[in-house]
């Protein structure tokens, strides 16, 4: 889907900063779903293939509550590269260092904006999904907590690079149908938001029946 200049742009853009490999998306040309997530892991660098790491099992439940298939949607990321940091940690008696995943920079967001503008703009979806903030932040520009917005459909315009030349970002002419909900991978740390994440995909059910 992506032509091969604009991997090299991103790739380039996202020279300066601390990540690695490159995710394409994945998913049919016109999908009922898009879904935007934060950034790839190292699982998924490595395998090219979006949400394939522990998160992956939940967002596939996800999806089968909300009866679509991961054929029928297309999955994209704020970030198409590995953001990392080196940490050491002591790991049965050793002092180990090596890469861990964090959370992308607004610069790096800023990086790979090319490539999500233009993944949007040829897929015309019907719906939006944004998973979790950083992918709320990056599709609205909202300062709106992700509690605050999670889990309703929202219809407004959505940020696309100004130009290649300007780091900033401007409002679509379009009107797209936006509808947040948290990160897969945010049950790990709160189990407490998997029935709030159920709820969600079921209302999604009930918007693709419409």
């Amino acid at each position: 889907m992506l032509p091969e200049e604009l991997v090299q742009l991103a790739k380039e853009r996202m020279a300066p900063y601390p990540c690695e490999g490159f995710l394409p998306g994945r998913g049919p040309k016109h999908p009922v779903l898009f879904f935007v997530g934060e950034a790839p892991g190292e699982t998924e660098i490595h395998n090219l293939v979006p949400f394939s790491g522990r998160a992956g099992k939940e967002l596939d439940l996800f999806l089968e509550r909300a009866g679509v298939d991961r054929s029928e949607v297309f999955i994209s990321s704020s970030v198409r590269s590995r953001p990392y940091q080196y940490k050491t940690k002591q790991i049965r008696g050793e002092t180990v260092t090596k890469k861990y995943n964090r959370t992308p920079t607004k610069a790096e967001v800023l990086a790979h904006a090319p490539v999500l503008d233009y993944e949007i703009s040829h897929a015309k979806p019907d719906i939006l999904v944004t998973l979790g903030r950083i992918g709320w932040e990056r599709v609205t520009g909202s300062k709106e907590k992700i509690t605050e917005v999670a889990g309703k459909l929202i219809e407004q315009p959505i940020q696309q690079l100004k130009s290649l030349e300007e780091d900033s970002f401007i409002l679509s002419e379009k009107i797209y149908r936006i509808f947040p909900t948290y990160h897969p991978a945010s049950v790990f740390y709160n189990p407490g938001l998997r029935p709030v994440i159920e709820e969600h995909a079921y209302k999604i059910r009930e918007l693709l029946r419409r």
